[in-house]
């Protein structure tokens, strides 16, 4: 695809900054996407906003078929009009956006599980995340371009910052793996901020199961809600939940110190204090 800026006059195109848009235009980045996802000729791939085509060309071009969800109304016309251009024939374009997507209408385009690809608007991550996490049965990997400091929010360890209540829902899940960084340069309009792509594995869940979602998320949200109490005050704050004789008992059968703070948490040790909490709801 031609830079922004060489565009022929009519696709120009002025992004909507309410839909967080941002193109990438660096041809060399879009191929090294497209060589990270370790996609081929037999493949069918999601593509999430594919704007003005960047990333869909050159995938195109190496898989089966695309089928590209696209929310801008304008730009999937203008998207039509450069695939046809492109005399590419095996991309399929649906207007709509994904957060409200049923991923049942995905169905019929995919023999096996679904491939994924995106350059995202930095403001739908976070619910994005949520929405691949909670469609997980029909979901392979996806390949996805983030804004850095949320992307390390997924691929962080105990101990950090970055670590919080979206890397344990994840990592619950799926494994989550920094590919590369991309500089603000890479993009028009050009962001404040650097990006990252992360691969998403839903074939690689954390190995022992024993709680559903909601039962970890209602310990794990409450945990990370003020980081710098400790887990037993933290844990206390919310409502409706536990007392503290209950939460000392379920700690200890855990063998996790009360005065520890969530950052400092193990998966294993939040999935043992949910199975342990998840009967004792007063």
């Amino acid at each position: 695809m031609n830079d922004h800026s060489r565009a022929p006059q009519h696709m120009v195109f002025h992004p909507k900054k309410r839909l967080g848009q941002c193109f990438l235009v660096n041809r060399s980045i879009a191929q090294k996407i497209i060589a990270h996802s370790r996609f081929g000729p037999s493949d069918t791939v999601l593509e999430i906003g594919p704007g003005m085509g960047a990333l869909t060309i050159a995938l195109a071009r190496i898989v089966r078929h695309v089928v590209a969800i696209e929310k801008d109304p304008e730009l999937f016309k203008r998207l039509e009009m450069i695939l046809h251009q492109e005399s590419l024939n095996n991309v399929t374009l649906i207007l709509g956006d994904i957060l409200k997507l049923d991923f049942e209408e995905l169905k019929e385009f995919f023999e096996t599980k679904i491939l994924a690809l995106g350059n995202l608007p930095y403001n739908i991550s976070s619910p994005l995340v949520a929405k691949l996490v909670a469609n997980r049965q029909c979901m392979d990997r996806a390949i996805l371009m983030f804004q850095r400091e949320f992307a390390e929010r997924l691929i962080s360890g105990p101990g950090s910052k970055s670590y919080g209540a979206i890397t344990v829902m994840l990592r619950y899940r799926a494994r989550a793996r920094k590919l590369f960084k991309v500089s603000s340069g890479s993009f028009v309009p050009r962001p404040k901020v650097e990006s990252m792509v992360v691969e998403l594995d839903f074939n690689h869940p954390w190995p022992h199961a024993p709680v559903s979602d909601k039962e970890l998320r209602r310990v794990v949200k409450p945990a990370f809600s003020q980081r710098r109490k400790t887990l037993i005050n933290a844990l206390l704050g919310a409502p409706g939940t536990w007392d503290r004789e209950t939460l000392l008992a379920a700690m200890e059968s855990c063998g996790i110190n009360p005065s520890r703070r969530a950052e400092t948490l193990e998966p294993d040790e939040f999935i043992c204090l949910a199975n342990a909490l998840k009967l004792t709801i007063s």
